[in-house]
């Protein structure tokens, strides 16, 4: 009798097992710089141990990422802003969504905008008035913020519109960039542009920091959401609950 019974209790246990395992899928998901560093990367491998999914990156910035999705070579596409505001960067670029309605958005998370410089500058800070100043062109000299006597190169990204678009917004009051930039595609290269050049000012997520240093700020955030088309399908709907649950812990601010 006990053994029969020791046999029936495990029974709905490798059942539940052999089941998760049939059916895992794959997650195609398309995604902005900041939320590829912020959320998806940082959570990946807990999401894929805890569900049996697997997930497949594909990188690009916000609107690259989401023309990607919208011809269907992914199931889900993250950016790093509202949707009205990625619409509209889409517009711009000559990419005109003609029926908005059947995309659903969600909104998963945050992320920080982090302004990086070199790791031997001296500013240890920056008030929104000096960010503003320095990434307008009002303020041109690092003497100008407490630092050296030694001009000030900004470095931007083009290809990455979402969060440069919320910088403008959150920090620059909407006001444009300085037309003497250093226009730079990924979010790494900028990092790497900082590292190696003592007088340069970057923007993007907290991985922009990687070898350089992140002087004090006030604190540029913005929504990070998920679009997909009609509600998330039962696997894009496992990988928001985790993200917005257990895999809290693993993103990145």
């Amino acid at each position: 009798m006990k053994r029969r019974m020791s046999s029936f209790l495990l029974f709905p246990v490798m059942m539940t097992l052999f089941t998760g395992t049939c059916f895992a899928e794959e997650i195609r998901i398309s995604a902005g710089g900041a939320p590829a560093d912020s959320i998806i990367k940082p959570v990946s491998a807990a999401f894929e141990k805890a569900s049996g999914d697997k997930i497949n990156l594909i990188f690009g910035g916000a609107t690259v990422s989401f023309k990607i999705f919208d011809r269907g070579d992914a199931d889900v596409t993250f950016a790093g802003t509202s949707f009205d505001e990625l619409l509209a960067a889409l517009k711009k670029e000559g990419y005109e969504v003609k029926n908005a309605s059947i995309f659903k958005a969600e909104t998963v998370g945050k992320s920080q905008i982090h302004v990086a410089i070199n790791k031997d500058n001296p500013v240890k800070m920056l008030t929104k008035e000096q960010i503003k100043g320095i990434f307008t062109g009002k303020i041109q000299s690092w003497k100008e913020v407490g630092g050296n006597d030694d001009p000030i190169m900004v470095i931007v990204s083009s290809q990455n519109p979402a969060t440069m678009g919320a910088f403008r917004k959150l920090a620059l009051d909407g006001e444009d960039y300085l037309k003497d930039n250093i226009d730079t595609p990924t979010f790494p290269e900028i990092a790497n542009a900082i590292a190696s050049n003592p007088n340069a000012i970057g923007v993007g997520p907290f991985t922009i920091g990687e070898g350089n240093k992140l002087p004090q700020i006030p604190e540029y955030s913005r929504p990070v959401i998920a679009v997909t088309k009609g509600n998330p399908s039962a696997k894009v709907k496992r990988l928001y609950d985790f993200i917005k649950g257990d895999g809290k812990k693993y993103v990145k601010p």
